[in-house]
């Protein structure tokens, strides 16, 4: 059994545990695999109705909001969905929809799904759009620190009052509602509300998961867009990327043009199938549409990436790409194959304005840099894709001698993908807990780190602890990277922003 170091109490309750690779070997073989359960102990949840808790008088409407909120089923915080039409239903959604006057058929919009680059390329598109003087709604999930972070307009969040305002107007609804609307169902419904009463321009809605039984896949959109496909999900959309490319694809409508990027051929291929059973006609940047990037470094800008596309309505040359890594410049250039497919449809888009507009492109926990000293990085990615991409963005963008990861992750992720694209940058590992009911052990993930590729890893029962490791262990020329899940990234955000974080100067 694996070699545990014996708890003391302090003030940081922090418990770590060193593990080596003969002793991991041992603990292991008694253990599932992380992200998997003894089979006794799984089940299946299905939405059920929650009561909602008293409130107390003297509570702000937007508390008591999200209170209510709260009280819903949230798959998100769930460890199985079974994803069926009964769990995702979109005919309840409608249902609600219907009761709020069909907000979402009083905005044109742009529907986005994919794996990875989802909200990279909304963003883009969107800072694209604004540019241009649109007024542009953007819906995306998940939220990092504040649930209104979810709803913008023209890069503003949903006020607290709005926001409150719509929960009170849709909760009777809800309450009343059989089957009862979900968390989400009610986010998307609240944002197509406020899009439609702000009479916005135009909307980028995200999915949530999947694609074709997704909330959002209700909208009437103008273009449909689909990012990089990759294993994620899988327990709910399949163990298969044609299965996961088929649910992505339920977005396609008939005769609305779609885009995607260069994908893996079997997810091409189910693509293409899905578009032309459809009726919609897909191009593919690199293929259809002349797309091409290089890297470069310049004295004004550093190490970036440029991107050039051109089509009979539109010549972007040499872009700068306003975010970090490789995987960047493919979102970038389907953000502008979208908004090539946006001029046809009618919108009036300048080629600079749009490149003005995508310079001023911000993502927060996206390689973003929340601290000095020590150097502290977040990135949620939280597949092997994902982490692959951002290893390779840190090698390519951010100089330093050692770097410290702190990694956490939802069991049901691909585990053992993930850990193995860690190695190819991180010169230590700490493990632990992410804030969700969904969270890998964090010392079986250590386990089978060590057991498959024999290096040292440490244990912390949370952020705090973990930063308080990490921040012994690095000089100002390392990096401390905290990744694997957006749930830990938001609450690094958090804890910085609150001053709280434990680390000091090095």
């Amino acid at each position: 059994m694996a070699v545990r170091a014996k708890a003391t109490r302090s003030t940081s309750r922090r418990r770590t545990v060193a593990v080596n690779a003969k002793s991991a070997r041992t603990a292991s073989a008694a253990r599932a695999r992380p992200g998997e359960r003894p089979q006794a102990h799984r089940r299946v949840v299905a939405p059920v109705k929650a009561h909602q808790p008293a409130a107390s008088p003297s509570a702000s409407p937007y508390t008591k909001a999200l209170r209510f909120l709260a009280t819903l089923s949230d798959y998100e915080k769930m460890r199985i969905v079974r994803y069926n039409s009964q769990n995702f239903d979109l005919d309840r959604m409608r249902t609600l929809l219907r009761k709020l006057g069909n907000p979402q058929d009083h905005f044109r919009c742009v529907h986005v799904a994919g794996t990875k680059g989802k909200g990279s390329t909304c963003a883009m598109l969107a800072a694209m759009l604004e540019g241009n003087g649109y007024k542009v709604g953007l819906y995306t999930s998940p939220h990092l620190v504040d649930i209104r972070e979810r709803i913008q307009i023209n890069g503003q969040m949903i006020s607290q009052p709005d926001f409150a305002r719509l929960v009170r107007m849709i909760q009777p609804m809800v309450l009343r509602a059989r089957p009862t609307p979900t968390y989400f169902d009610v986010l998307t419904a609240i944002a197509f509300k406020y899009f439609a009463e702000q009479k916005v321009d135009i909307a980028v809605i995200e999915t949530g998961l999947g694609g074709r039984l997704d909330s959002t896949n209700v909208v009437k959109p103008e273009v449909t867009a689909i990012t990089s496909i990759s294993k994620d999900h899988m327990a709910q959309l399949g163990g298969t990327l044609d299965k996961i490319a088929e649910e992505k694809a339920g977005i396609f409508k008939p005769g609305v043009p779609a885009v995607t990027v260069m994908q893996p051929p079997e997810v091409e291929a189910v693509l293409k199938r899905v578009a032309e059973k459809v009726g919609a006609p897909l191009d593919i940047t690199g293929k259809t549409i002349e797309f091409s990037y290089r890297f470069e470094s310049s004295r004004m800008l550093g190490p970036h990436n440029r991107v050039c596309l051109t089509t009979p309505q539109s010549k972007f040359e040499h872009l700068a790409v306003p975010l970090l890594g490789e995987h960047q410049a493919l979102n970038c250039g389907l953000a502008l194959a979208v908004i090539d497919r946006l001029k046809m449809r009618g919108f009036a888009l300048n080629d600079q304005r749009c490149m003005e507009g995508l310079a001023r492109t911000q993502i927060p926990g996206r390689m973003e840099l929340i601290c000095t000293n020590p150097r502290v990085l977040v990135d949620g990615a939280h597949n092997a894709a994902s982490i692959d991409a951002m290893m390779r963005a840190i090698g390519q963008h951010i100089p330093y001698d050692s770097m410290v990861v702190i990694f956490g992750c939802c069991a049901d992720k691909d585990v053992p993908g993930m850990l193995e694209r860690i190695t190819s940058g991180a010169d230590k590992v700490i493990f632990t807990n992410v804030n969700n009911i969904r969270t890998a052990d964090p010392e079986e993930l250590a386990a089978r780190y060590v057991e498959l590729y024999g290096k040292m890893a440490q244990v912390a029962p949370n952020l705090s602890a973990a930063l308080e490791i990490a921040n012994r262990a690095v000089t100002k020329e390392d990096l401390i990277c905290i990744t694997g899940s957006f749930y830990l990234v938001g609450e690094a955000k958090k804890l910085f922003a609150s001053g709280s974080a434990p680390v000091r100067p090095v």
